[in-house]
């Protein structure tokens, strides 16, 4: 049974943990992002971690096919470094992948952590019944993976789906600044003139709050207006959402289809399937193993 290792690196934390061939997560652990340590040092930090929990749980690395790393972009999936991730400035211009050769000898793929999340919910999740859909997760950012004619379009340096900077506006307003979690957040804080959360603004405006119902409408129309542009360049038969901000459930899925049905250009596209990810829980780390675990 070929194992793989899959490295989700985030601002926050680096998830990682073994998957076998079926998708199941064999094994999995995860380090806070240390920012005030080298990246050379925090890759070494994870690596030990790894084979510490392979000794834990009995797996031989000599068994291992390779390692599946999904990481945020901007990034060169050619050099295999980061380029210049937004949460990650220490990290500018690291060679990831040489690095983590220096600590485990075993072949290496990288892609965007959305790409990444694309090929598992591909695998084992929404769209195990599609050849032409997108994926996009909503939370921090936004971010998109694109999987047209049985195949990942991952672009010449790996930055396909950067949707989230897509310009909604004359302005240059990314879609991100309008529509993703942390908008949120920071538009209902200025409405209410307090700290509220993306989770408190939906949850006031499910309960009838008029300034937050309001708020969320307009962000359920923007992320429908985002899925439409997509649908419209690039003709999928499905759009799967899955980040933090998915979790708000029907309301959001409903206001989308809507939107979509009414909106876009072609009659297929109208008709274009807009279902939630299935794979929430360890989404990043499958994804990086699915790298290994799959052909795209």
């Amino acid at each position: 049974m070929g194992i793989a290792i899959g490295i989700d690196i985030g601002g926050t934390k680096i998830a990682f943990g073994f998957v076998d061939e079926q998708g199941e997560v064999l094994a999995k652990g995860s380090l806070k992002t240390d920012l005030t340590v080298s990246p050379s040092e925090m890759l070494g930090r994870v690596a030990d971690a790894l084979k510490q929990l392979a000794e834990q749980q009995q797996l031989s690395l000599e068994g291992i096919k390779g390692i599946g790393v999904g990481a945020p972009g901007p990034l060169n999936t050619q050099k295999g470094e980061l380029t210049c991730p937004p949460n990650l400035k220490s990290w500018w211009g690291f060679p990831v992948v040489e690095e983590l050769k220096k600590h485990l000898p075993f072949p290496i793929k990288m892609e965007n952590d959305a790409t990444a999340a694309t090929l598992a919910e591909k695998w084992i999740g929404a769209a195990k019944d599609s050849e032409h859909f997108i994926f996009i997760t909503i939370s921090t950012g936004i971010g998109a993976g694109i999987f047209m004619h049985g195949k990942l379009l991952t672009g010449s340096t790996g930055n396909a789906g950067d949707a989230g900077f897509m310009l909604v506006d004359q302005a240059g307003t990314p879609w991100e600044n309008v529509a993703s979690g942390t908008a949120v957040a920071r538009q209902a804080t200025e409405l209410l003139g307090r700290e509220v959360t993306s989770k408190e603004a939906f949850d006031l405006a499910a309960q009838g709050d008029p300034q937050m119902s309001e708020l969320v409408n307009r962000v359920f129309t923007s992320i429908g207006m985002g899925c439409v542009s997509l649908i419209n360049i690039l003709d999928p038969n499905k759009i799967v959402i899955g980040g933090g901000v998915s979790q708000v459930g029907d309301p959001l899925f409903s206001a989308v289809r809507d939107y979509v049905s009414q909106n876009a250009l072609n009659p297929s596209g109208r008709e274009a399937a807009i279902v939630p990810a299935l794979l929430q829980q360890d989404a990043g780390l499958i994804g990086a193993a699915a790298l290994v675990q799959q052909a795209y």
